[in-house]
């Protein structure tokens, strides 16, 4: 869990071992908050009796997967005791395959966060120095250079966790400092000693769902605020459209009681100031895309519990194998690498937020057109007189909004479902969770690319009714009215034509941090 500690600043601190970790305490660590590991001799000694039971077991010459044999379908193989202790550096090795771009900076010490918890729970056999090991980059903010494609998601995530096992042992790249550099050079400078894995490490490293896992925790705090940016994107539409209000009505939406997606409407319904408002529109039914907002927002609202509650459960698991019971002196061999749960999730997750990026996409459609935006200039352009011929608004950006939307929807297809049999037949069913959590990240990108334009837009019809005396801008609410200042401090009103990636781009980034003022007084 997260504490802040007082030193010359106030500092997050997020502490590992007995704790239970949350979702937030990943994407605090992700954002530069410290790792502290549990220093008690209790705690010790639990971690420790792992790695003591598997030397007492080598003595004995007992046979453990990974440590006395090969690896996967290589299981049969026995590896003499003379070169036991080259085996987890032969893993980590042949595994240094992974293509692809590679994980940002917050990505990469999300991962980092996700195994620690995982060894943190003290069923994988590691050593106490290995957790240290791990805590102490954190901290320096020391990060593996991970490639992000190469994982089937079972056995785990292995090719990109042994670009974390590499960097403990003082191999391939990291960044430090925000720069790419060899891990020998910069453990060199800061007269850091690579670590010896011992016999079962790197297994326990790199045989677990880390990377699916660190990656969807990033995602559900991005859609948990794309939840109430949409919310507050659909108000400012219903807004620029002359929109119904009633739609929104408490009375109404207690006849279907879904929690979500009530609360999505009591936030919509909280930004117009339903019951208030001076001028409500004389149509009976606005369009779906309206109308039915808090439907579609709703059902990513109401899986955001079900969603949380798979990712911390693999979260705060050991998702190793074989997990070691040191206690009860067994070693159990099993699946627990698998990623099932975090796929499921991943997948649905992509679902939900492409359609809401659909949903914004049909909103931006109605207020650009002149047939259906009730008065408005076309594509929202805020010149007149002659040069209005020649000035365009928001055409091209609403043709941008399409494509992102439709890339969005393309990328929808379950990964789940495209189980590749791999490894000689051993991993003959997996679980695709790290590709599926690569691609709802993908989702989510181009759904925040659609939000930007949608503020964008929505500030420049809000601000369009206000000029010709359509709304009065003293009846806005709160909220609303803060969101549109904050807009309006970056992005000015749209008369002459100009290039507006840079604003796109600033307002991305923005959303990214969730800055944009999306709280409301009916929080869930």
């Amino acid at each position: 869990m997260i504490h802040t500690a007082q030193n010359n600043e106030t500092q997050a601190i997020v502490h590992f071992g007995y704790q239970t970790l949350s979702l937030e305490d990943v994407v605090a660590i992700a954002k530069g908050a410290k790792a502290e590991l549990n220093s008690s001799e209790e705690y010790h000694r639990y971690i420790q009796q792992g790695a003591d039971f598997i030397d007492n077991l080598l003595k004995e010459e007992g046979v453990i997967y990974g440590v006395t044999t090969g690896y996967g379908d290589s299981c049969t193989v026995s590896v003499g005791l003379d070169l036991v202790d080259e085996l987890p550096l032969h893993l980590t090795r042949f595994h240094g395959c992974g293509l692809g771009n590679t994980l940002s900076g917050m990505q990469a010490r999300a991962v980092m966060a996700c195994r620690l918890s995982s060894l943190a729970y003290g069923k994988s056999g590691v050593s106490y120095a290995l957790l240290k090991r791990i805590a102490l980059l954190l901290n320096l903010n020391i990060t593996p250079v991970i490639p992000e494609e190469g994982s089937v998601g079972a056995s785990g995530d292995l090719t990109p966790l042994s670009y974390l096992a590499a960097v403990l042992i003082g191999e391939r790249d990291v960044i430090y400092q925000g720069v790419k550099q060899s891990t020998a050079d910069v453990y060199a400078k800061l007269n850091i000693i690579p670590l010896k894995l011992r016999p079962k490490e790197g297994l326990a490293l790199m045989n677990g769902t880390a990377v699916m896992t660190a990656l969807a925790c990033l995602a559900f705090d991005r859609a948990k605020y794309m939840a109430k940016l949409s919310s507050r994107i659909t108000a400012m539409a219903s807004l620029t459209l002359q929109g119904n209000s009633n739609h929104f009505d408490d009375i109404l939406f207690a006849a279907k009681p879904h929690p979500g997606q009530n609360q999505i409407a009591a936030w919509i319904r909280e930004d117009l100031n339903h019951h208030h408002h001076p001028r409500n529109s004389d149509r009976l039914q606005d369009r779906y895309s309206i109308r039915c907002a808090p439907h579609i927002i709703g059902v990513l609202q109401d899986s955001l519990p079900f969603m949380r509650q798979f990712i911390e459960t693999e979260l705060n698991s050991a998702n190793d194998n074989p997990i070691i019971d040191a206690e009860g002196e067994h070693v159990l061999h099993g699946g627990h690498f698998y990623g099932g749960h975090i796929a499921f999730v991943m997948d649905s997750m992509k679902n939900v937020i492409a359609n809401i990026a659909d949903l914004i996409d049909r909103q931006m459609a109605l207020v650009m057109d002149p047939k259906f935006n009730n008065g408005l200039p076309a594509n929202l352009s805020g010149s007149t007189g002659p040069r209005s011929v020649i000035n365009h608004g928001f055409k091209a950006v609403q043709i941008g909004v399409s494509a992102w939307t439709a890339e969005a929807l393309k990328q929808t297809m379950p990964a789940s479902v495209f189980s590749r049999s791999t490894e000689c037949h051993n991993q003959d069913k997996v679980s695709m969770g790290t590709i599926a959590a690569r691609d709802c990240l993908r989702v989510l990108q181009l759904t925040e690319q659609v939000a930007a334009a949608a503020l964008l837009s929505m500030t420049q019809g809000i601000n369009l009714r206000i000029q010709n005396n359509e709304l009065d801008a003293s009846s806005l609410t709160p909220s609303l009215a803060k969101t549109l200042t904050q807009v309006k401090a970056d992005f000015s009103f749209l008369t002459e034509d100009r290039p507006l990636e840079h604003i796109l781009r600033q307002t991305i980034d923005k959303i990214q941090r969730g800055e944009w003022e999306v709280c409301h007084s009916t929080q869930r």
